[in-house]
C-alpha cells in the first residue's frame, strides 16, 4: 500500500509541474502574438510613411 501512495504522489507531483508549465507556455504564447501584432503594425507605419531605411 505504501508504494501505490509513492507512487500515487510522484504522478501527482508530475502533474503539478505540468500544469505549471503549461500554464506559463499560454502565457508566453500570448505574449509572443501581442509581440508579433505590435512588430507588424510599427512595420506597416514604417512602409506608410516611408522611412524604410533598408
Amino acid at each position: 500500500m505504501n508504494i501505490l501512495l509513492i507512487i500515487i504522489a510522484i504522478v501527482a507531483i508530475v502533474l503539478l509541474f505540468v500544469g505549471g508549465f503549461v500554464a506559463a507556455v499560454k502565457w508566453l504564447l500570448w505574449i509572443g502574438i501581442i509581440l508579433l501584432v505590435l512588430a507588424v503594425i510599427a512595420w506597416l507605419l514604417r512602409m506608410i510613411v516611408g522611412r524604410d531605411r533598408t
